[in-house]
């Protein structure tokens, strides 16, 4: 979102900023300086807060409507998702290596969706839930990826979002401090891979949402019912109704993001996405 959004090389700048020069700065007692011109506060204040806003405000929300109509959330996170690929896809140029890259993060992403739930095998304890949020965090600076997202294909979406709704600190203290190691740990990885092979690591990425949407497109349509402990898959009948509304839904979620593209970009991103 951060790449639609036109902030992103702000964003990418800010999590650098988090060096040595910082801790130099800090341990010499010149917050002054840290704070005013080292480290974008007031832009990483802003963001803290959106975040933060997001997370309390939504969480009860959708935990409910995750639990109560599952097929329409998901029928929303498809459009977004749909529309995502192609404002992110857009900005590709493409030739024989980017859609090898293409295939490849489409494939990796479709087969491993199509796993036994990640949070069904390997549980939601602290450990889990730690190295969770150092891979979901890695989604602040992938264009196109959210941090839901991934949490989502980990299986611990659901969790966390209970956790947040019930104000579980020990969960969300171990999300938190994996969020904080993998920004130190990933972010200048990530940075090094869009800079030097930017093209082919953003090709990646829409092959990965394109490959997931094997995820979103299952949950859409099927309910999960726990007897016994264990978690079990059955089909939802869709009536014309709800289809109609599946429709709508996907739509709405697909305009959505197509709009919040082209006010930055002042352009339509399916059409440049044509080369128009």
């Amino acid at each position: 979102m951060a790449f639609i959004l036109g902030v992103y090389e702000t964003l990418i700048d800010a999590i650098k900023s988090f060096n040595l020069q910082a801790v130099r700065l800090a341990l010499g007692m010149k917050f002054g300086e840290l704070l005013n011109e080292h480290i974008p506060i007031r832009f990483l204040i802003a963001l803290g807060l959106g975040i933060l806003t997001a997370v309390f405000t939504l969480a009860t929300i959708l935990e409910g409507a995750l639990d109560s109509s599952p097929t329409y959330v998901f029928a929303f996170f498809a459009g977004l998702i749909l529309a995502s690929i192609i404002a992110v896809g857009a900005k590709v140029r493409w030739s024989t290596g980017a859609i090898v890259a293409l295939i490849v993060g489409a494939v990796v992403a479709f087969v491993i969706v199509g796993m036994d739930s990640l949070g069904d095998q390997f549980g939601h304890t602290p450990p889990i839930l730690f190295f969770s949020g150092m891979i979901a965090i890695c989604a602040m600076i992938l264009p196109g990826i959210s941090g839901s997202f991934i949490l989502l294909i980990l299986g611990q979406y659901d969790f966390i979002l209970g956790a947040v709704k019930d104000r579980d600190i020990v969960s969300i203290i171990s999300v938190g401090l994996g969020a904080v190691v993998g920004i130190v740990i990933f972010s200048r990885i990530l940075s090094w891979l869009l800079k030097h092979y930017e093209n082919v690591t953003i090709a990646v990425l829409v092959g990965f949402m394109a490959g997931s949407l094997r995820l979103i497109v299952h949950r859409m349509l099927n309910a999960v019912t726990e007897i016994d402990g264990e978690q079990i898959w059955s089909s939802i009948e869709l009536d014309g109704g709800m289809i109609a509304f599946v429709i709508v839904l996907i739509i709405i979620g697909f305009v959505l993001v197509t709009v919040i593209d082209h006010a930055q970009s002042r352009s339509n991103p399916v059409l440049r996405l044509l080369g128009r």
